[in-house]
């Protein structure tokens, strides 16, 4: 398992910008994903179903709120 590593949303930011970085809202409830839900964000039920498909090394941010 990944060591978990918090950052400054200026860093997700940026990486967002230049789409290194995949985030994803933390919670599986859709209703709060809707009520949380930042630019540039999946779901947590989009994440699940893009898994299988995501690239090894594919950094990924979670956040909650």
């Amino acid at each position: 398992m990944a060591e978990i590593i918090r950052v400054l949303p200026v860093e997700v930011r940026e990486k967002l910008k230049s789409g290194k970085v995949l985030l994803v809202c933390a919670y599986p409830d859709e209703e709060r994903f809707k009520s949380l839900h930042l630019e540039g964000t999946i779901s947590f039920r989009e994440f699940e179903s893009r898994l299988p498909s995501l690239p090894k090394d594919q950094e990924i941010i979670f956040y909650c709120a």
